[in-house]
């Protein structure tokens, strides 16, 4: 069996880099399979749908959709290996690069992904304890609402504790929030540059302000993930359930939210709502 070599570069962030050396002998036999995929589907004047020869079906197809098409087939195979073999974590799905795509000679591409980056909490118990220990209440003082103490228990989390997050982890969520915001815009009937001008921002600020709030946001998850694993945090399928029969959905969509993915999705925000709710009984 031909082998796909691979080599993983690792970065001081977590950013990960994954090479692939994948031998002609191997593009050849993929393109094979995906022309003939093709041609089932191709109309050729001349020939009957699905009859035409190769080299005419070929002529027909954009080329970058073919080297599409056959790395396709070839790189979650070879992606999986690579994950296994350097015993990889990915946080998200790697993107893909193309490198090198030359006639008779070996096709190189690039996957880049993280890992969860390592950190420390510290004693965050103490940190909240010291920092924001309830005051003495008086009539002009008033204890703070469960509201008021989350919002600062976050606060301090996030500026206490340091979690250097991969640069791909926050692009991935800043560019998702800059898709959502093109889509709320385009549903009111409005342009970027109508809208910029309206909120006094530039694409640049609109960029810096999502990049802030991705990184608050992502350091945030990680901290109260790793709190609640550190206080053994467990949830319960009937709390999932609960979760599922009150979100206020039709039969339909809960049963949709009903899946092993959703569930530990569901799941994972429990553990980090009760970690956050134990460190609010600290204050």
């Amino acid at each position: 069996m031909t082998k796909i070599s691979s080599t993983v570069a690792r970065g001081d962030d977590g950013n990960i880099q994954i090479t692939f050396d994948i031998p002609f002998e191997l593009i050849t036999v993929n393109r094979a399979l995906v022309l003939a995929d093709i041609a089932k589907d191709t109309e050729v004047p001349g020939f009957r749908k699905g009859k035409a020869p190769i080299s005419e079906v070929e002529k027909k197809v954009a080329p970058d959709n073919i080297i599409e098409k056959i790395l396709a087939k070839i790189l979650p195979a070879a992606l999986g290996e690579a994950i296994t073999e350097n015993k990889i974590k990915p946080a998200i799905y790697p993107k893909f690069e193309l490198i090198k795509a030359v006639n008779n000679e070996n096709w190189q591409v690039r996957a880049v992904t993280c890992e969860i980056p390592q950190f420390e909490l510290g004693d965050y118990k103490k940190l909240i304890t010291d920092n924001l220990k309830t005051v003495i209440i008086t009539p002009q003082i008033k204890e703070k609402s469960q509201e008021e103490k989350e919002q600062s228990i976050i606060k301090l989390l996030i500026e206490s504790i340091p979690v250097r997050l991969p640069q791909i982890l926050v692009d991935e969520e800043v560019n998702s929030r800059l898709s959502q915001l093109l889509n709320r815009i385009e549903k009111l009937g409005l342009n970027l540059d109508s809208y910029l001008t309206s909120v006094g921002k530039t694409p640049q600020s609109i960029r810096d302000e999502y990049t802030i709030q991705a990184k608050n946001t992502i350091s945030l998850e990680l901290i109260l993930q790793k709190i609640a694993e550190d206080q053994n945090v467990k949830i319960e399928d009937k709390q999932i359930d609960e979760v599922i029969k009150v979100s206020g959905v039709d039969p339909k969509a809960a049963e949709k939210l009903n899946n092993p993915e959703q569930r530990l999705f569901i799941a994972s925000i429990l553990r980090k709502k009760a970690a956050l709710e134990s460190l609010t009984a600290l204050v």
